[in-house]
């Protein structure tokens, strides 16, 4: 699988394997279905592994820890998050997680980008996935955190990769204004962006993006099938779109794309995986994955051969939001850290 390299070393697979759904997302995944998970993205030469502290109250990292285990660590890249700190609520462990995740309620996140914080949460990271290391770490949705975020927060990342500790920092949300503003005004090395650079959502195109190139920052792009209205060849009637309900004009358009993808013999999620990393800019596009059967399927979207013609059909009608012509690969690299290999 090809990789592409951070400005500072840091090399991604460009599909990477996100484990929020380790945590039991929505509903309860077994152990072996995470491990089965893990050793099928491996098999697929998939090296770039992502999770956070918040996915199941610290399960998705101990699961990624655990299958993770005996695997060569300079061969593979982890990334986890900052921000959450997991406190202990041992006298709500009968109760369930009101946060999206199927686990017991055994601890409570308490917000903190203060110094403290950020290292108290990797030090525990660390712990739970096993390792004496993470690659990359991100400021885990500081949307209304910004102050600290942007100051104590950031400045506490930017220490431990200047110390060696971690070897790229950045920050990790579901909107581009704030992450442009942290690419433009922070010593950051890639941002993950969920949801607003997609087939459908262009948000990220006219600040994020940009400011990345300027700057020399990779972008890794998450929630590329915006809550499934983009997971699927045909949008269903009650398909959600950023975890709502997708309105029927967005879901029309999008069989609209459908219409011209299966000309070609593509679908759906086929260019919706493959769409973000014909942008100079983007190093990875993380996909979520429960079992070995999505691993599967998600890699073959990512291995589909997708023809020129399709992306220029979709850019002529309008269809997609347009990357002024050109495809990553074929843009000179040296703007951005992302370099191809």
């Amino acid at each position: 699988m090809r990789e592409r390299r951070l400005r500072t070393g840091v090399r991604l697979t460009e599909l990477g394997f996100g484990a929020a759904q380790l945590g039991n997302l929505y509903r309860r995944t077994t152990d072996q279905d995470a491990h089965d998970a893990v050793d099928a993205a491996w098999d697929a030469g998939i090296r770039y592994f992502d999770t956070a502290p918040h996915y199941g109250l610290g399960l998705s990292e101990r699961r990624l820890g655990a299958a993770l285990a005996g695997r060569p660590r300079d061969e593979y890249v982890l990334s986890t998050k900052v921000g959450r700190v997991l406190v202990p609520t041992p006298d709500r462990a009968h109760l369930r997680d009101d946060d999206g995740f199927d686990v017991p309620a055994r601890f409570r996140r308490e917000w903190d980008f203060t110094r403290d914080g950020v290292l108290r949460s990797l030090e525990a990271s660390l712990d739970r996935l096993g390792t004496d290391r993470v690659d990359v770490v991100y400021l885990h949705d500081p949307d209304a955190h910004w102050e600290q975020a942007s100051t104590s927060g950031i400045d506490a990342l930017v220490e431990l990769r200047d110390q060696g500790v971690v070897s790229a920092v950045g920050a990790g949300m579901n909107q581009a204004a704030m992450l442009a503003r942290l690419v433009r005004e922070s010593d950051v090395d890639v941002v993950m962006c969920a949801g607003r650079f997609t087939l459908v959502d262009g948000t990220a195109l006219t600040g994020l993006l940009p400011a990345a190139l300027d700057r020399g920052v990779s972008v890794v792009a998450a929630a590329v099938y915006n809550s499934g209205l983009l997971a699927g060849p045909r949008p269903l009637p009650d398909v959600r779109y950023d975890y709502e309900q997708a309105p029927a004009d967005l879901i029309a358009h999008v069989h609209r794309i459908a219409d011209v993808a299966e000309r070609f013999g593509c679908t759906v999620p086929e260019l919706a995986a493959q769409y973000t990393l014909r942008h100079a800019a983007v190093a990875s596009v993380v996909l979520g994955m429960r079992t070995a059967a999505h691993v599967t399927t998600n890699a073959a979207r990512m291995a589909r051969e997708v023809p020129d013609e399709l992306w220029e059909e979709l850019d002529r009608l309008g269809l997609v939001p347009g990357l002024d012509g050109a495809p990553g690969g074929e843009q000179d690299s040296t703007q951005n850290g992302a370099t191809h290999d």
